[in-house]
């Protein structure tokens, strides 16, 4: 069997020093364009592939992110938004030449064998995501700086607050989701809003009440709560029920999630509830779910595409020691049949500020 090619070869069929190709190899910038395309342009004549372990010793990295998700495993996918960010990133790192990995950080023991990859060069940097309340994991990346570059996806909390993150601008969203319930005529409009240990959650809520103002109460046009503890279907579920239960008069309804919209309609259903004639409904998110729902979800779409390249700018620029600022990201209104009046229409709005 032949032996694989070798640095040696690649410099004999381009033409140049074995210490040119290693420059190529670990992306030298002083190498001038025309002889860096020589030496790939022979690397793939002869079809030599460079040594992981090899560059990694001279680059002293590991070629490796980690997506780490702060949540239990039997939610980890039920919620779309999750699988959506996965397939984003994925379409961004292979650019900057790097793999991502998903893992749980959910308990002790996972948060240390995370923090422990990071300190020991096995992860260049995390993606931290799906966090609640103070999470330890904010403290112990803390106590691993400047070794240890992360980025937070979603306002973070506590001491989270004092790492890098990228986030998107729930609060207005949310109110312009909620002036557009009030605008179809509704007069009795509820939120199933999500955990408030959050974030996005908390943001949403804040979002919701700063929709209602001295003139939606001249008018008499009243708010309604209910609060969940997790992104769910049975969340969503079981807070449509309490808010039914609550105001047998509602006529709209506002999920901060479009999982929790998904299980809210479910209920509708089952209690002959129609949508949008009897109880209009929104979410938010545009996942997949809002799509598939019958009728289709009003919702704000998050840009995940300009989050996971926002993210992935973010995590390389502090590996490369970098400061950096928060990054918000626009989300845009997507209105659907849920909430329709008269004829079913569909049309985009932006929802920014």
């Amino acid at each position: 069997m032949p032996k694989p090619p070798t640095i040696r070869d690649v410099a004999a069929e381009a033409g140049v020093s074995r210490s040119t190709v290693s420059r190529v190899l670990n992306g030298a910038v002083l190498v001038k364009p025309e002889v860096a395309e020589a030496v790939r342009a022979a690397m793939e004549r002869i079809r030599y592939v460079p040594s992981h372990s090899a560059r990694s010793l001279n680059t002293r990295r590991s070629g490796a992110i980690a997506l780490v998700v702060a949540e239990a495993q039997e939610r980890l996918f039920e919620d779309p938004t999750t699988s959506t960010l996965v397939r984003e990133l994925n379409a961004v790192l292979p650019e900057h030449e790097q793999t991502l990995y998903l893992t749980l950080a959910d308990d002790d023991r996972s948060r240390r064998s995370v923090v422990g990859q990071l300190r020991s060069g096995l992860l260049d940097g995390i993606i931290l995501t799906s966090t609640h309340g103070n999470d330890p994991i904010y403290r112990m990346l803390l106590d691993a700086q400047p070794t240890a570059p992360v980025v937070v996806f979603g306002a973070p909390f506590g001491d989270g607050r004092k790492l890098p993150y990228v986030t998107v601008r729930d609060q207005s969203a949310a109110r312009q989701l909620t002036r557009h319930l009030i605008s179809t005529g509704r007069r009795h409009i509820g939120i199933i809003a999500g955990p408030q240990d959050t974030g996005g959650g908390r943001k949403r809520l804040l979002g919701f009440r700063a929709a209602f103002d001295e003139q939606t109460a001249a008018a008499g046009i009243t708010a309604h709560e209910a609060l969940t503890d997790n992104y769910s279907w049975v969340e969503g579920e079981r807070a449509m029920r309490q808010l039914l239960d609550q105001t047998p008069e509602l006529d709209a309804v506002f999920a901060a999630s479009d999982l929790l919209a998904s299980g809210a309609l479910a209920v509708l259903d089952r209690a002959g509830r129609r949508v949008p004639q009897d109880i209009a409904l929104a979410g938010f998110d545009d996942s997949v779910l809002a799509r598939q729902a019958r009728p289709q979800l009003t919702t704000a779409r998050i840009p995940f595409d300009r989050l996971a390249a926002a993210l992935i700018e973010v995590l390389l620029a502090r590996i490369e020691g970098r400061d950096v600022e928060p990054v918000t990201v626009d989300c845009t209104l997507v209105l659907r049949e849920s909430t329709a009046v008269g004829d079913v229409t569909a049309a985009d709005s932006k929802a920014s500020g």
